[in-house]
């Protein structure tokens, strides 16, 4: 995963444990890494999860409306419930977008090409 400025994470695995590594530069000399187990990989996970959601809720946020043949996988929804595009497929005049929820639901929904889309957030 590419953080900008060169900075990378990468996840592995290392027998029964998950290895988180980071790479603050590439000219920075040694790899700082997070070893957990399984149980505890799925909690920094969930933590993160929560904390990106937290941040998405409290940063100032300049919606932008792009075409729904425009979309893509990350752009979240203007509005009260956070909705996230998940996968855009185009088809001649339509587009599907299939949303995820917060909650772990997700539907599609099929669009004119050039429907205004209301975004709090470009992914």
């Amino acid at each position: 995963m590419e953080l900008g400025d060169g900075a990378a994470v990468t996840v592995g695995t290392d027998g029964a444990d998950v290895v988180l590594t980071a790479r603050p530069t590439p000219s920075a000399v040694g790899e700082p890494a997070l070893r957990c187990a399984p149980g505890q990989a799925r909690e920094l996970a969930a933590a993160l999860l929560r904390a990106a959601a937290d941040a998405e809720r409290t940063e100032p946020a300049e919606p932008v409306t792009v075409e729904a043949r425009e979309l893509r996988r990350g752009d979240v929804r203007a509005g009260d419930r956070s909705m996230t595009v998940d996968r855009v497929r185009n088809a001649g005049h339509t587009t599907q977008v299939t949303w995820a929820s917060d909650s772990g639901r997700s539907w599609t929904q099929e669009y004119a090409a050039d429907t205004a889309i209301g975004l709090r957030r470009r992914g």
